[in-house]
C-alpha cells in the first residue's frame, strides 16, 4: 500500500471515527437480518462461537462498528474475514453493532480452575487492564469486552498482541503484553473469560 493510500485510509478513519461517535445509532431490528451471516461463525443468542472466533454480543457499539471498518478497509488483519465485509455498507456497520451491544454474552460452560483463576486477576490487576476495559470488563467506546469472551480466543489475541502480530488496534496493547510469557496469558485468558454476570 503507497503512503498516500494509507494516509488517505487514516483521515478517512479518523473522520469516520468522530462522525461516528456523533450520529444517532444503528437500527438493532435490521442489524439482527444483517448479523444471520455473522452468526454461523461468531454464535447466537443459544449458540457459542467456534473455536478461536469472539463472541460479538455485548460489545460496545463504537468498538464494532470501528473494528468493521478496519477490516474491510484492510487496516486489520483477520485472513477469515477477507471479503466478508465488501459490499457492507457504513450504515450495516451502525445497525450491527446496535444488534450486538443489545445481547447477552454467552457463558462458558466449563467451571474455573480457581488457581488459575486468582492468577489472572493478578496480573490483570498488575497489567492496569480495569482501567481501559473497566472494572468488570464490559468494555468501553471503542475498547472491547473481555468478560466472558473465549478463552482460546483472548489467549491467542493476546500472543498476537505480545508477538506484535495485531494490527490496526491501540499500539498499547503491545507495549503492555511484551515478553509477558505465556503461561500469564493463559492464566490472564482464563480470568477474564470466567468473570461473574455484571
Amino acid at each position: 500500500m503507497t503512503g498516500i493510500r494509507r494516509a488517505f485510509l487514516w483521515f478517512g478513519l479518523a473522520f469516520f471515527t468522530g462522525a461516528a461517535l456523533a450520529q444517532s445509532k444503528g437500527n438493532p431490528a435490521r442489524g439482527e437480518a444483517l448479523a444471520k451471516t455473522c452468526m454461523a461463525c461468531h454464535g447466537a443468542p443459544d449458540r457459542a462461537p467456534l473455536p478461536l472466533v469472539p463472541s460479538l454480543a455485548g460489545q460496545p457499539e463504537d468498538y464494532t462498528v470501528l473494528q468493521l471498518f478496519l477490516l474491510r478497509e484492510g487496516l486489520r488483519e483477520a485472513p477469515q474475514m477477507a471479503g466478508m465485509l465488501k459490499d457492507v455498507t457504513d450504515p450495516d456497520f451502525f445497525d450491527l453493532a446496535a444488534y450486538y451491544v443489545r445481547q447477552a454474552p454467552a457463558r462458558g460452560g466449563a467451571s474455573p480452575d480457581p488457581q488459575l483463576r486468582t492468577r489472572g486477576a493478578a496480573l490483570s490487576r498488575s497489567m492496569g487492564c480495569g482501567s481501559c476495559h473497566l472494572n468488570n470488563y464490559s468494555g468501553q467506546q471503542q475498547v472491547p469486552r473481555l468478560a466472558n469472551q473465549r478463552e482460546d480466543y483472548l489467549a491467542q489475541s493476546l500472543k498476537a498482541y505480545r508477538d506484535n502480530r495485531r494490527t490496526g488496534a491501540d499500539t498499547s496493547m503491545n507495549g503492555i503484553l511484551y515478553r509477558v510469557p505465556d503461561g500469564d496469558i493463559q492464566a490472564l485468558a482464563h480470568y477474564l473469560a470466567h468473570q461473574p454476570p455484571p
